[in-house]
Parts: structure tokens; sequence; C-alpha cells
């Protein structure tokens, strides 16, 4: 299970940087979403995450999965679909003004 998180956290970071790299606006917001999504997963299985553990200490003590970060990941997933909604309002209103999302042919246009 451990390998598969990791796997699956490295793809969400390499293709997230990819799509950064692009020239497209939408997909350099598509790249950071993908990435803060790596980055919440990072987080939970920092915490210890086991998919059967329950986040509670019961009377006879043993293993535990840590709610820290998992209180922290729902944090983060908050904040980051308000970033992801602004930034989406923001690129709506630039391709009304400027008629493209293309990062080069933005730059050239005067005015």
């Amino acid at each position: 299970m451990t390998t598969l998180l990791a796997v699956t956290i490295g793809v969400l970071f390499g293709t997230g940087a990819f799509l950064v790299l692009r020239r497209n606006a939408l997909k350099v917001i598509i790249g950071l979403s993908l990435i803060s999504h790596g980055a919440n997963l990072l987080l939970v299985t920092s915490g210890g995450f086991a998919g059967n553990r329950p986040p509670i200490i019961g009377p006879g003590g043993g293993v535990y999965v840590d709610p820290l970060p998992q209180a922290l990941v729902l944090t983060a997933i908050v904040i980051s679909f308000g970033m992801t909604a602004f930034m989406v309002t923001l690129l709506y209103r630039l391709y009304r003004r400027t008629g493209t999302v293309d990062m080069d042919q933005i730059r050239g246009l005067k005015g």
C-alpha cells in the first residue's frame, strides 16, 4: 500500500510539474491543482495512514493513526479549492479581455 501511494504521489508531482511548464494558462492551473493533491497525499502518508485503523486511541493503547495530518489535509483541500476557483475566475476574465489563454500571445499584447 505504501509503495502504491509513493508512486501515486510521484506521478501527481511529475504530471503537475509538466503541466505547470506549458504555455496554456488552464494547463498551469490544472498542474498546480495536481501538485496540491500530491502534497495532500504526502501529508496523509506522513501521518501513518493505514486505511483500516481509526484515529482514536482505545483503552488498550496500541497503534493508531495520527489525526493532525488529516486535519491539515482537510484545511489544505479547502484552501486549494478556493485558490483554484479564484485562478479560474481570473483566467476567464483574461480570456474575455484578450481572447486567448496562451501565455506567449498574452505577453505579446500591448495595452
